[in-house]
């Protein structure tokens, strides 16, 4: 099992930039891989971005693609979501999720809190 707690969230102008941080509990941390998702009110969450547990393997959404660059140091137990560019349509509620590989919320047992990052214009 590992636990997750989402950081660096905030509010930032429209083309500023964030760094989310991801940290996990439990000596296991090296062996999930570890999704980003977000949820802006009234919508679904949505998919962000995944890394394979080594790294090996990325993938985003087509709506951060170019933007958004997500990272993990296994070492210190953390995943990172460097977003840069920032748009107005950002902003929500972020998440990071382990236990899964996929784009669907449903396929991850582990959940952090959630971190709130507002794009202001």
């Amino acid at each position: 099992q590992v636990q997750l707690v989402e950081s660096g969230g905030g509010m930032v102008q429209a083309g500023g930039s964030l760094r989310l941080s991801c940290g996990a509990s439990g000596r296991t941390f090296s062996n999930y891989n570890i999704a980003w998702f977000r949820q802006a009110p009234g919508k679904e969450r949505e998919f962000v971005a995944r890394i394979r547990w080594n790294g090996e393997q990325i993938y985003y959404a087509d709506s951060v693609k170019g933007r958004f660059t997500v990272s993990r140091d296994n070492a210190k137990n953390t995943v990172y979501l460097q977003m840069n560019t920032l748009k107005l349509e950002d902003t929500a509620v972020y998440f990071c999720a382990a236990g899964g590989w996929g784009i669907y919320p449903s396929g991850y047992p582990y959940w952090g809190q959630g971190t709130q990052v507002t794009v202001s214009s």
